[in-house]
């Protein structure tokens, strides 16, 4: 399987972000989130560190795993969070997979609503002004 073309660079929302570096038809598989596979009883350590840093690199898999994006990952990591994102996340057995959730531009940076919960939150930045958090 051929993974379309991706590039990490400077974001207008944060930090770095990913960015289409040719355009991505609707529903096609990106890119595999990479990172460290680990319990989630481990999990919350290192997450609490990183989101004091301002960084959200732990992504839970299901009620019992975790991948550790800061540990093993990949460019997927920069991938920001946004309300109206033009990507989504699929996962399958242990494995994180972003998908166009439509046709995305050449240029274009890639997001997805990370759908956190609970009290480690963040403001959303996908817009300026955006009222909601993360």
């Amino acid at each position: 399987m051929t993974m379309p073309r991706i590039v990490r660079r400077r974001s207008q929302l944060h930090g770095y972000g990913v960015f289409a570096a040719e355009s991505i038809s609707k529903n096609t598989r990106i890119i595999d989130y990479a990172g460290e596979l680990v319990r989630n009883s481990e999990s919350e350590e290192r997450e609490d560190r990183y989101f004091v840093e301002g960084h959200i690199w732990v992504f839970r898999v299901n009620r019992v795993w975790s991948r550790d994006a800061n540990v093993g990952g990949n460019i997927a990591r920069f991938i920001n969070h946004s309300c109206t994102p033009n990507c989504y996340y699929e996962i399958v057995d242990k494995t994180i997979w972003i998908r166009a959730a439509r046709h995305i531009r050449r240029g274009e940076e890639l997001t997805y609503d990370y759908q956190t919960i609970g009290e480690r939150s963040i403001p959303c930045r996908c817009r300026p002004g955006c009222p909601n958090k993360l």
